[in-house]
């Protein structure tokens, strides 16, 4: 399995009712939470929206998609009509904005109001008998699969390279985890003696101070001076991202969530070291995953 990007582009045209109609896909699609689809189909096709968001919904998981459908028709019944409604509107609204604007704005044109989208519509030669619009949603549908596959590929061939580039960003993870690990483990005898000033810091502020208190004490401190924890986590969320890279998309929201972990495990890892060159190591942890992180962004 692979990974898919979110962003893609693809067009798919084509010809119906024995070329009298032509059409036209267009599909953009970029990052996002969730799947939200924003179609705009001609005046008369409204009917297709339900199918067409079904076929999106049953092959993309996630990304903001915008779909635009154009359509011509080449036979000699089209004609047009004029949006009076929208146009009267237009009118009043020029010039109202003429007086208030006088002498600076000019009263707008007759030619100029016609020229704007939404005066003049296509109007399509309605009633159609019921198999003609039938094979027409056909060829539109097959059109809108054939956009879909396109933008598939696209999305899997970026996802391809995104893939590449995070499993090197979770191998450089798993080597600083591997370099703090070594660097903690050679390292006894720097915490024994960092635990025991800190324990004679103690006696010295509360010479009245327990055995057993002073083992409570020094505990205490052993534990928040041991890194152990975090690198084992850490080595079990690189073996976790390895999976979800291996499963393939839909993972994004998983790497997501694991990315979160990544940079939680880290920081605690930065804040328990006292170590100057364990710090660097922490920090330029963080800064792959941060890179991690940025890039998932875009997974499906």
């Amino acid at each position: 399995m692979t990974i898919n990007s979110m962003t893609g582009f693809s067009r798919s045209e084509g010809l119906a009712l024995n070329g009298s109609l032509s059409w036209v896909w267009e599909l953009r699609s970029v990052n996002g939470k969730g799947l939200d689809v924003r179609l705009r189909l001609p005046p008369g096709l409204e009917t297709l929206e339900p199918m067409v968001r079904k076929s999106v919904a049953d092959r993309l998981a996630r990304g903001n998609l915008n779909m635009t459908l154009s359509v011509s028709y080449r036979d000699s019944g089209l004609g047009y009509r004029i949006n009076e409604e929208f146009l009267d509107r237009l009118i009043e609204l020029a010039k109202r904005k003429a007086i208030e604007h006088a002498p600076d704005v000019l009263p707008a044109s007759m030619d100029g109001l016609f020229g704007l989208k939404g005066v003049i519509e296509p109007s399509d030669p309605e009633p159609k008998p019921e198999e003609e619009r039938q094979d027409r949603s056909d060829a539109l549908l097959d059109g809108l699969s054939q956009a879909l596959g396109s933008l598939i590929e696209a999305r899997a061939e970026e996802g391809a390279h995104m893939a590449t580039l995070l499993s090197s960003q979770i191998d450089d993870i798993e080597t600083h985890c591997r370099r703090a690990a070594e660097m903690a483990a050679t390292q006894p005898d720097a915490l024994r003696n960092r635990i025991k000033a800190q324990v004679d810091a103690l006696l010295e502020a509360s010479p009245a101070l327990s055995e057993a208190r002073l083992a409570q004490e020094a505990a205490l401190l052993a534990a928040k001076a041991d890194v152990r924890e975090e690198l084992d986590r850490l080595s079990a969320h690189v073996a976790q991202g390895r999976e979800l890279m291996a499963r393939g998309s839909p993972c994004g929201r998983r790497l997501e969530f694991l990315s979160q972990e990544f940079n939680r495990e880290a920081n605690t890892l930065c804040s328990k070291s006292s170590d100057a060159d364990l710090t660097k190591i922490g920090v330029g942890l963080k800064v792959v995953i941060d890179q991690f992180r940025e890039q998932i962004q875009n997974v499906e």
